[in-house]
């Protein structure tokens, strides 16, 4: 409410996306941080959950097929109950059909490998108005319903306590409980005897087989875990935006959301949440004030503000990999926890 008192409902929608790219982020840390799988096509996932939560709840199935036009007269407008599960399970089993021919990738080979799949989607996707029309096409599919729960419906304003809640502030703090969620999901995920396989293959995949890990079914597990994370922030974007189209699942997609894990610090739940807010909002401030900068000092705009966006962007991410390259916010050494409990036991800790 503060924020969108001092900078208007444009903020509080900036904090929005946000939240999407922490739910976001946080899946593919789950690949990326704690199994050290590099993925470049994770957007695929969020586009999933995307195209599940719009052909569930909006006009399209039933305007193209008769049969489910007979059985839904009144269209297709599944409940957010039924849109977030299958928007998760179809994606966690892309996540599975991903890793299951690259279980012997590893580097160079396994980033091509997903970046394609990442394309592959999004040109799926793009063409799959004919001969039966089901995504659109480029045109994408409109008319998405907004969400409701138990009867309240977050795309209208509402009054509380002599105060109003705009349609952004009442998704903001569904999103903000779905990022929750997944944060918790990954702290639970970290800490159990799966995170610590995780760990294992990530560090050493010889040496983890050598322990008896099933490295394959560990980095299934991974790929898909990551996957329905993916899907269930696609689900939330389109409904919130009403609208879904190709366009919004491009390969520029993937490299932010793995932007927002490599610069917050990989396989560190707080760093990576902070990576993501980060180059959420930092683009969005850049936008809002380079115009007005450049005419208050020129009395025009010389360069055209989205340039200069995307110059300071990089410059910005060029000199954190120089100077943080373990990021802004990297996980504790293991030597660091040791000496640590050895402080708190009251011992004097022996380093290599």
């Amino acid at each position: 409410m503060i924020i969108g008192a001092a900078g208007g409902n444009y903020w509080v929608r900036v904090l929005d996306f946000a939240m999407l790219y922490v739910m976001l982020a946080l899946g593919l840390n789950v690949v990326v941080g704690f199994a050290g799988l590099l993925d470049l096509g994770y957007i695929a996932f969020y586009a999933v959950g995307a195209y599940v939560a719009a052909l569930l709840s909006s006009p399209q199935l039933t305007s193209q097929f008769e049969w489910i036009a007979h059985l839904f007269p009144g269209g297709l407008h599944a409940p957010i109950w039924v849109i977030v599960p299958c928007a998760m399970a179809l994606a966690a089993t892309f996540g599975v059909l991903l890793g299951a021919p690259t279980l012997r990738l590893r580097g160079d080979y396994l980033a091509i490998v997903t970046l394609g799949f990442g394309e592959i989607v999004r040109i799926f996707m793009n063409n799959l108005d004919r001969p039966v029309n089901i995504t659109n096409g480029p045109k994408g599919i409109t008319g998405v319903d907004p969400v409701s729960l138990f009867g309240f419906d977050l795309s209208k304003t509402h009054s509380l306590f002599g105060f109003n809640f705009p349609s952004v502030y009442n998704y903001y703090y569904l999103f903000v409980l779905c990022s929750l969620f997944v944060i918790f999901v990954c702290v639970r995920l970290q800490h159990s005897r799966i995170g610590r396989a995780w760990a294992a293959i990530r560090e050493d995949e010889i040496a983890a087989k050598a322990m008896g890990i099933n490295t394959r079914n560990v980095k299934l597990l991974a790929f898909a875990m990551g996957a329905s994370f993916g899907g269930l922030s696609g689900a939330m974007f389109g409904t919130f935006q009403g609208f879904v189209s190709p366009e919004s699942f491009t390969f520029w997609e993937s490299i932010v959301v793995l932007a927002c894990v490599v610069l917050g610090g990989m396989g560190h739940i707080p760093g990576v949440i902070l990576g993501a807010v980060l180059l959420a909002v930092f683009p969005e401030f850049l936008r809002s004030t380079m115009g007005p900068l450049q005419n208050a000092i020129f009395g025009h705009q010389i360069v055209d503000t989205e340039v200069i966006r995307q110059l300071l962007y990089g410059l910005a991410m060029v000199l954190i990999m120089l100077y943080r390259s373990e990021g802004l916010w990297p996980s504790p050494k293991h030597e660091d926890k040791i000496a640590k409990i050895a402080k708190r036991a009251g011992k004097k800790p022996v380093r290599a």
